[in-house]
């Protein structure tokens, strides 16, 4: 099996890519690396360029006449910096996809797997979710990803166009064997600003600690970036039993069921690092919500998939790639 990775030189996208090897199937890289680093394109099939460029879209599909899905990983993904250039979020994230979808569907290649997010969810009042929970996204992040989602389920009706949506909830870690990670130096979600902390003898900030949680911070559903990458295997092998017949549209929570909040974070990597951290409160980030975590099994029925690795893993590993971060990265 041949699939096309949008976003593969990302953080993500180089996870699923490494799954797929393992698992063997071949990934076709697409990334315009604007955030993603070519290291992670090396003795792979590779292209950089827009996911809107349909030439540069024909062109791969010439060369690989045997692609036959696509992982749609490719999107602007920070909630504070799409607060502040919404426009800029909805032309790359929704605008772009458009153009994406409109010829992978013109020339045949009918399964598209989306990389969503759980953000999109109104929680419930105990703060989990399932796939049939109300939508309501609290940034323009948040928001590009709903409206993609519908911009897919009314192309799955009109076009012989197959889709599953993955919602996503918090990757964190990196590739166990450290092949990829993040690639960016200072991330800006907990566990990056975390090891950032860490790394640099600074203070740690938790932003938000007046949610109504069990510590008054900030509940998310911390899934480790393989068991992530491993579920959109699953996908890929399984998709034609999950989607069946030639219109369908299908969405998946990916997540542990286990909702972390910031604090408990803190406390499970002071215990991978065997040291404390002296910790700062700070009001919210434009954007933050209160988070959930899903309470669906749908991803275990069908994709047969459920995740494996804990949030000491996922320190664990991050922790692992930042040491090797410079020797793959160079910067």
């Amino acid at each position: 099996m041949k699939v096309l990775i949008t976003g593969g030189a990302g953080f993500i996208g180089s996870t699923i890519a490494s799954a797929c090897l393992d698992a063997g199937i071949t990934p076709v890289l697409l990334d315009d690396l604007s955030t993603g680093r070519s290291e992670f394109m090396v003795g792979r099939e590779a292209y950089v360029g827009d996911v809107a460029d349909r030439a540069l879209l024909d062109q791969i599909l010439d060369a690989h006449g045997d692609i036959v899905a696509t992982v749609h990983c490719a999107a602007k993904v920070v909630v504070p910096e799409s607060v502040a250039d919404p426009l800029g979020y909805y032309r790359t994230n929704v605008a772009k996809t458009v153009e994406l979808v409109d010829c992978l569907q013109a020339r045949g290649v009918d399964r598209f797997v989306f990389s969503s997010s759980a953000s999109i969810y109104r929680p419930d009042d105990d703060l989990t979710v399932d796939e049939d929970s109300a939508l309501e996204p609290s940034s323009p992040y948040a928001r590009s990803k709903a409206m993609v989602e519908q911009v897919l389920a009314d192309a799955a009706e009109a076009y012989p166009l197959r889709v599953i949506s993955l919602r996503y909830f918090n990757p964190i870690g990196a590739d166990p064997q450290l092949r990829t990670g993040l690639q960016a130096p200072a991330p800006s979600h907990a566990l990056g600003k975390l090891l950032q902390a860490y790394e640099r003898g600074e203070r740690f900030t938790i932003t938000g600690t007046s949610w109504a949680t069990r510590d008054g911070t900030g509940l998310r559903d911390y899934i480790h970036v393989w068991d992530l990458a491993r579920a959109h295997v699953a996908a890929l092998q399984r998709f034609d039993q999950v989607v069946t017949g030639p219109h369908g549209y299908s969405v998946v929570n990916l997540g542990t069921g286990r909702g972390t909040t910031v604090r408990e974070l803190v406390a499970a990597f002071e215990s991978v690092v065997g040291e404390s951290l002296d910790v700062d409160e700070a009001e919210p980030r434009p954007g933050d919500v209160i988070g959930c975590c899903t309470r669906s099994d749908k991803a275990a029925r069908l994709l047969g998939w459920r995740s494996e690795l804990s949030e000491a893993d996922g320190v664990r590993d991050a922790l692992a790639w930042a040491r090797r971060r410079r020797e793959v990265l160079g910067s």
